[in-house]
């Protein structure tokens, strides 16, 4: 077993004990008197070519992650490199050539959409910072193409955000960040607000863009269906950790993680016949200013000992290319479901 993950040929994305704390500020001189670990010492990696999925609870820090990899926040701590560079150390100058190549797909495309910008104008801008296109027929015309790619006619290029509906919203955003021909794209609850026929629609277009551009995504979701159906390789989030991390398949046929178990088990299932027992966890969540010593997720699991309480558990390859953080399986190897759900 290696207590951290190995860096593979193919890596396009590498974090390594990647931190995000937010200081709660408070007192006479309003200085940081805690903080809100909202990531907190996250590695992983993304090949490239592939999807890997990002799932957990609301608040687990899945999109404060995504944020601290594309540097729209800068992290408290550990590494990220891109392109076996590291680049979260690199100030403004020196990151814009890998802002080109690492783009964002946001959840609302309404919020993320500038309401005085037509549909041109909003897919040309990146063009120009990056020095996409020479010309501004070559620009008219790259933004035609992006926009018949998402879908949409290129008559929508002269419309408003407003004049249009939530999933030609999102499809638009999907083009502005095509707009810098980018190799990496985090995708941040891309269909949470959209209707079920539309995310439909919308995931068919994100995976024929990833097949005929060779794009990469990081795709974040609460959505276990979604994720089952677009990842490649899924690492599952609690508490600003990730506490499982494995090929798509693999995780949901066989979770090794109680946490991952009782995520998997809320799943509904059409067919009574196929539902298993509901794996339930007691307790809430604990706040992520006073996380609890040890493992966080101990306050919760029915396997918790002393040890848990005393140390945290690494995070370990237990099975070819499954990591998992739990001293349970790290000391008494694999369990069945129905062990965890009983």
């Amino acid at each position: 077993m290696r207590s951290e993950m190995v860096s593979e040929t193919g890596n396009l994305l590498e974090t390594k004990d990647l931190m995000k704390w937010f200081p709660q500020r408070g007192g006479f001189l309003n200085r940081a008197q805690s903080y809100l670990r909202a990531v907190d010492g996250v590695s992983l990696t993304v090949r490239r070519g592939e999807t890997v999925g990002l799932v957990g609870e609301s608040g687990c820090g899945k999109t404060t992650l995504g944020r601290t990899i594309m540097r729209l926040t800068d992290p408290s701590g550990g590494s990220v490199k891109f392109e076996g560079k590291e680049i979260s150390r690199l100030r403004r100058g020196a990151l814009k050539p890998f802002r080109r190549k690492m783009q964002m797909v946001f959840q609302d495309p309404y919020a993320s959409l500038d309401p005085r910008q037509n549909v041109r104008s909003a897919i040309v801008e990146p063009m120009r910072i990056h020095g996409i296109t020479r010309s501004k027929k070559e620009s008219n015309e790259f933004a035609e193409d992006l926009i018949d790619k998402v879908g949409l006619n290129p008559d929508h290029l002269s419309r408003f955000p407003h004049e249009f509906s939530g999933g030609q919203r999102q499809r638009i955003a999907v083009a502005i960040a095509l707009a810098a021909r980018p190799s990496f794209l985090v995708l941040d609850e891309p269909t949470s607000s959209l209707d079920v026929s539309v995310q439909a629609q919308v995931l068919t277009l994100l995976q024929d863009l990833k097949q005929n551009l060779g794009l990469t995504y990081l795709f974040i979701s609460h959505n276990l269906a979604v994720i089952r159906q677009m990842c490649d390789r899924t690492a599952v989030m609690y508490l600003g950790r990730v506490v499982e991390y494995a090929p798509t398949g693999m995780l949901f046929e066989n979770p090794k993680h109680p946490y991952t178990v009782a995520l998997l088990s809320s799943v509904p299932i059409p067919d009574p016949r196929k539902r298993g027992q509901l794996a339930v966890l007691s307790g809430d969540v604990p706040n992520a200013v006073n996380i609890p010593s040890g493992c966080r997720f101990r306050t919760r699991c029915g396997f918790a000992t002393d040890r848990c309480s005393s140390a945290s558990p690494p995070l370990v390859e237990i099975e070819k290319d499954h990591w998992i953080e739990c001293f349970y399986d790290i000391d008494f190897g694999r369990r069945s479901k129905t062990e965890l759900a009983s």
